[in-house]
């Protein structure tokens, strides 16, 4: 039974790897192809020219990958901070309408994504913030906003404040109340909620190009102009891995620094009577 049981999971572990393998393969051949002409199975010659390309600074590629790592980090650190502190005056301090609030916050979510854009870059024309990076950097908050609120609201929804309150009466200050109990608590939820943030922007599309209106340029808006305009097959896939293997990168990252440190409020399996007894002896 336990070998059947191996050999089970052996399968579905191939199984997932060649579902998420089978449409980066293509990825990686396009990005080193020469000439792949149909109906060949595979490229009849490889180069490396369009990587060559992507170094060209007529290309814009490095131009656009800078600000693209330069808008999600904004929006990962000022999302999360706003979600924290968005999460933490809703969960502990239950203000009137408390309800209402967070229909108002998680609305971003819940609006379909285009009528959400064009009522927002309407905003933001009005207030002069179009064309501009700095509206871009504010726009990319709105999608993500509501992602921060839901995981820091996760997190304070078994934060318990009386730590703080104990620390002060122990003469603790402000700041070292916040440097020594509050974000060492927190530190597992501010990292999901941040790395969901820097996804959220990292992909944006349709908001740049309504707020952006094509003079903030980011790596998505040139992987579709490339992908639509040029026909350039290996450029685009070159692209399209530029703009994948960040977001792995940070998420396995991620999952590596949540698993040294897990949250006690992440903790599916609480310590049994027997396990606090043997620990307490």
């Amino acid at each position: 039974m336990n070998r059947l049981n191996k050999v089970g999971r052996s399968a579905g572990y191939a199984v997932l790897a060649v579902w998420v393998a089978a449409p980066v393969l293509p990825l990686l051949l396009w990005a080193f192809t020469g000439r792949w002409v149909y109906p060949a199975l595979l490229p009849q010659d490889f180069s490396t020219r369009a990587w060559a390309r992507v170094a060209d600074p007529q290309q814009q590629v490095l131009d656009a990958l800078g600000t693209s790592l330069a808008l999600a980090s904004c929006t990962a650190v000022v999302g999360t901070t706003l979600g924290a502190l968005a999460a933490r005056g809703l969960v502990l301090y239950a203000p009137p309408a408390a309800g209402l609030l967070r229909v108002l916050l998680l609305a971003p979510v819940l609006v379909p994504p285009f009528a959400l854009a064009v009522g927002v870059q309407e905003m933001f024309v009005r207030a002069g913030l179009a064309d501009h990076a700095v509206g871009v950097a504010l726009v990319h908050l709105v999608p993500a906003l509501p992602y921060t609120v839901l995981v820091m609201t996760g997190a304070h929804a078994t934060y318990d404040i009386r730590m703080e309150h104990a620390a002060r009466t122990l003469g603790a200050s402000r700041t070292a109340v916040l440097r020594n109990v509050t974000l060492p608590l927190l530190a597992p939820a501010l990292l999901a909620a941040a790395t969901l943030a820097f996804l959220v922007s990292w992909s944006e599309y349709l908001m740049t190009v309504l707020v952006g209106g094509g003079l903030v340029t980011t790596l998505p808006l040139l992987l579709f102009s490339t992908a639509a305009g040029s026909g350039n097959q290996p450029l685009t896939a070159v692209l399209g891995i530029l703009i994948a293997v960040p977001p792995v990168l940070l998420f396995g990252l991620a999952a590596a620094l949540l698993r040294r440190r897990r949250a006690p409020w992440a903790d599916p399996t609480p310590p049994s009577p027997r396990t606090e007894r043997a620990a307490a002896s």
